[in-house]
């Protein structure tokens, strides 16, 4: 991409080499350069020894960055830090990174975009996108997954040629991806499916299936799931599902053994997306005249764990 001879491998940097980062890493170390800007330290070395390893394949190196600046001359740069941490990540590319460079977001919740562009500046290919591919991380850059899932992006700012030759590459590694004219109301329906599940899991210290087979848990993800699908529709964005409890029932069964990455945050006491997730609801909602009392109770609880969490100290619940 962007580059005088087709034959030239590309250029593919990622900002966080966590369970999502590494499988995506993977597949695309098959076919591109890809460098790797991670701030913890343990999962650094870990990548750096280790290189990436999906299941049982062998493992594929790739290198590590230490600093923005190793980014810089990027094709494409995929974000794979939390939405709590867009802003924080992106701010030192400032100013230097290629303008041509294409930012993909595949991040959870709907404010990424006004976030890259507030750390980047509003001229920059911005390229969103939701994905059902799932990864556990077994060791540092070592993650399961069924390999089974899907990735659609859509355009936010780059050019629509852009966004093809993202897809295409994200397809030619092994994924599967496509290009959608509007990404807006498939980033709400993860948004649906996320507000839904991602806090109950954390609040309850359970996998998402038992969401399911807990009857009140159950009533309350709905609660909380038809709050969502409510201001999407004041806000006149046609999600891509006509039941929303029907469409988060099916995501579920596709995670169903796994904990919420929000349970792990407060676990290890990381701040959470709450705000990027149940918040954004409640934020849109009141700007939409949309009442969602079920989201701000939840916003509500979990800040208050996170509070006596941070005070006792992050220890396993």
């Amino acid at each position: 991409m962007h580059r005088d001879n087709p034959d030239t491998r590309p250029r593919i940097g990622l900002i966080g080499g966590g369970s999502m980062g590494s499988l995506f890493g993977y597949h695309l170390a098959g076919i591109a350069d890809v460098t790797i800007l991670e701030s913890n330290e343990t999962v650094r070395a870990g990548l750096e020894r280790e290189g990436l390893r999906v299941n049982e394949a062998e493992p594929r190196p790739i290198r590590i960055a230490r600093r923005a600046r190793d980014l810089f001359t990027s094709d494409v740069l995929f974000l794979f830090v939390k939405a709590v941490d867009t802003l924080r990540a992106l701010r030192p590319f400032a100013g230097e990174l290629n303008p041509t460079t294409a930012i993909v977001s595949l991040q959870n919740g709907v404010g990424n975009e006004d976030a890259i562009k507030t750390a980047l500046g509003g001229a920059v290919p911005v390229i969103l996108g939701v994905t059902t591919e799932s990864a556990e991380t077994v060791a540092p850059g070592a993650v399961r997954s069924s390999e089974q899932g899907m990735t659609l992006i859509g355009s936010a700012g780059a050019s629509a040629a852009t966004a093809q030759a993202v897809a295409t590459l994200l397809s030619r590694s092994g994924l599967r991806a496509a290009v959608v004219y509007d990404i807006k109301p498939h980033l709400w329906g993860k948004l649906v499916a996320n507000a839904a599940v991602n806090a109950l899991s954390a609040i309850l210290d359970c996998t998402a299936g038992e969401i399911l087979r807990e009857p009140d848990a159950a009533r309350l993800a709905e609660s909380l799931a038809d709050e969502a699908a409510a201001v999407a529709a004041a806000l006149k964005i046609a999600l891509p599902f006509a039941n929303p409890w029907q469409y988060v029932t099916e995501v579920i069964a596709v995670g169903s053994e796994s904990k919420s990455s929000m349970a792990f945050d407060l676990e290890l006491g990381n701040k959470s997306e709450i705000d990027h997730l149940n918040g954004a609801v409640v934020a849109l909602g009141r700007r939409a005249g949309v009442a969602t009392p079920f989201n701000e109770s939840i916003v509500r609880l979990m800040k208050s764990l996170e509070r006596m969490r941070a005070r006792k100290g992050a220890v396993p619940l």
